[in-house]
């Protein structure tokens, strides 16, 4: 009884039709073989040699189909893998046999090329019902297709890899499919005029009007374009909708491939493409091994926590299985939701959340004291750059001083390693925020400094500065501020139709963040600053058409685009590298090393000493002297007469 219970769970319902269909053809095919082999001289061997022998194969291949498990799987999806294993079984089986009959008759009455012929038989006798059934289910909705009109939509598919393969075998799989391919666009010219799966690459990505004008006027006049990969080059991407938008077709994206189920005969909804993909750059290949040794079975303090960046670091982080994890942020709310996320995502890690002020050295002492961390990411900041030109102080205190702080913490408490998020803002600054993070960038330069000559007296804490630019949908952001608008109607409002900006998605910055770490803790480079390989900038004002596109609208006729005006501390052009940072690759693609622009440690330290002394006296004339000395470049104002912001705002218009 419980050999029969075991077989029942190990063979599905419909699998005993398939496990008594193998058995029947491992029986036929030992006379089958036999009689391809000899003919009709077949009759003059002897029987009683050849029944038991045609019973003993059949009884073993019975129990070696079994304990291979070929009936798991579903013959409505059979692939190539379970054609690999049918041959492994049916060789295993004859094997065996040969074997047992050499034992018993040392094979007097068997040619020797039966056993052969019987092992390709016996393959094509199991594997051939298996791919003809396949073949008559792919086919099913095409021939459901032609008994009337098709109303299905012709698409092209724009890319001619593996998704696009997958997509339009999916759709054959489909009862009723809702999408017809009438052809593909490839990255790549030398695959033109090739075929997948019978549909015909019919041009390049770049030649998506020519492709539309070949099916013009007829039944498969193409009505949407579909991206296929969802790592398509950004450019690209913004190029095919803006084409699409030209000639009236709507853009769309494929799932991506670990939403499929091979096979699945389910109803395929294509997504809209997002603004991620208009963006988007090959992924940048990670060392994650190096991360991995970075994090696991550490202790990690992250601040700024509840943040954009912060946020990612501390759901990444906890992939790597750290030691514990610690949570520090000054907003309770967003303390709450980071925890609570983490306690849900990733329960067996260990963690603290911790409600504390970055600018308070004291709290910082106690907090690191107590967590004792190996490692640091200091992601607390103020980041909004006209926010900070209207709060001045607070901004340089929390940026700059409070780096300060958590640097100092991080020493005292024999961490390994801090690393601090820097901002392309800080190179060349004009801004409060853009300069405030280039003191911050100062500070954890001059501590690596004096910490690698404690290094190499057996001891210090290690200080890496990853610098990158706009993070898409962080807190703040413009994309975030263009989907309100456009769910308001519009308009959307622009600064300057000149403006442009380096983007790139939450996740992978903190990806690239967690892989210059893993190279900054080993590097022998003193202060130096990682920078994160941006790609190309982009103009704001092309951003807001594409999403008003991406959104079904015309630009400037559904939806205005207003300009409003540079605001201060703004830059048109944001740079990632100083003059005198020349840029260095690394061994990790999408990751360049900046050379250091170093001020001794005691020598900044002591102007922070001043500079915090002036911001809390709210003496920003002092404060503006000591910035203009650490950071000569910064071509903004801090002290100025004070004005209200409506009187600000009136002065620009």
């Amino acid at each position: 009884m419980n050999l029969l219970n075991f077989a029942l769970r190990r063979i599905p319902p419909r699998g005993w039709i398939a496990y008594g269909h193998d058995i029947l053809m491992a029986g036929a095919s030992f006379p089958l073989a036999l009689f391809l082999r000899m003919g009709d001289d077949m009759w003059v061997q002897p029987l009683n040699v050849m029944a038991p022998a045609g019973l003993f194969f059949t009884a073993e291949a019975a129990v070696i189909f079994y304990a291979m498990g070929l009936y798991r799987g579903v013959w409505r999806y059979a692939s190539i893998s379970d054609l690999l294993a049918i041959a492994k079984a049916v060789s295993l089986a004859v094997l065996i046999f040969l074997i047992a009959m050499f034992a018993w008759v040392r094979l007097e009455d068997f040619p020797r090329s039966l056993f052969a012929i019987q092992w390709i038989l016996l393959i094509g006798m199991l594997g051939g019902p298996r791919f003809v059934h396949r073949i008559l289910k792919d086919r099913r909705a095409p021939i459901l297709a032609m008994g009337g009109e098709d109303d299905r939509i012709p698409v092209l598919l724009a890319g001619a890899g593996d998704e696009a393969e997958l997509f339009i075998r999916s759709l054959a799989a489909t009862d009723r499919p809702e999408y017809r391919v009438v052809g593909l666009l490839s990255e790549r010219p030398g695959r033109v005029g090739q075929v997948i799966r019978g549909v015909e690459i019919v041009g390049t990505v770049q030649d998506l009007a020519a492709a539309a004008r070949r099916f013009a006027g007829t039944p498969d006049q193409p009505r949407r374009v579909v991206l296929t990969r969802p790592a398509m080059d950004g450019e690209v991407v913004r190029d095919l909708l803006a084409e699409a938008d030209r000639l009236g077709l709507n853009l769309a994206r494929l799932p991506k491939m670990t939403e499929f189920k091979d096979g699945v005969a389910d109803k395929l909804d294509l997504h809209p493409v997002a603004v991620e993909d208009l963006l988007g750059r090959p992924q940048t290949p990670l060392d994650r091994d190096a991360m991995a040794g970075l994090i696991a079975g550490r202790r990690v303090l992250i601040t700024g926590a509840g943040g954009s960046i912060g946020s990612e670091l501390a759901r990444q982080v906890c992939q790597y299985g750290p030691a514990a994890v610690a949570l520090l942020d000054l907003s309770e709310f967003a303390l709450y939701e980071i925890d609570q996320e983490l306690s849900r995502g990733f329960p067996a890690v260990p963690r603290r959340a911790v409600m504390a002020d970055v600018r308070n050295a004291g709290q910082m002492a106690r907090a690191f004291a107590g967590l004792a961390p190996d490692l640091v990411f200091h992601a607390a900041a103020r980041k909004h750059v006209p926010l900070v030109e209207d709060n001045k102080a607070e901004g340089i205190e929390t940026n700059a001083i409070g780096t300060l702080c958590v640097a100092r913490a991080a020493r005292d408490a024999g961490a390994a390693a801090m690393v601090m998020i820097s901002t392309d803002k800080a190179v060349n600054p004009t801004s409060v925020m853009g300069a405030s993070k280039r003191l911050a960038e100062i500070v954890c330069q001059a501590m690596d400094v004096e910490s690698r000559r404690n290094q190499r007296r057996g001891g210090g804490t290690r200080f890496v500065t990853v610098r990158f630019g706009n993070v898409l949908g962080s807190t703040g952001s413009v994309v975030p501020l263009f989907e309100r608008q456009l769910a308001a109607g519009g308009p959307l409002t622009v600064t300057d139709p000149e403006m442009t900006r380096y983007f790139m998605t939450i996740r992978e910055a903190v990806e690239l963040v967690l892989s210059a770490s893993a190279l900054g803790v080993k590097s022998d480079a003193d202060g130096r600053i990682f920078v994160l390989d941006m790609g190309k900038p982009v103009k704001i004002v092309d951003l807001a058409r594409q999403m008003i596109r991406l959104a079904g609208l015309v630009p400037d006729k559904d939806v205005k685009i207003e300009f409003t005006g540079i605001r201060p501390g703004e830059k048109l052009f944001e740079e990632i590298f100083h003059g005198d940072e020349a840029p260095v690759p690394t061994v990790q693609p999408g990751v360049l090393l900046a050379a250091p622009r170093l001020v001794p440690l005691a020598e900044v330290e002591a102007a922070f000493g001043r500079l915090d002394a002036a911001c809390r006296a709210g003496d920003l004339a002092a404060a503006a002297g000591i910035v203009a000395d650490l950071v000569p470049e910064f071509s903004g104002v801090i002290a100025e007469p004070v004005r209200n912001h409506q009187e600000k705002r009136a002065e620009q218009a």
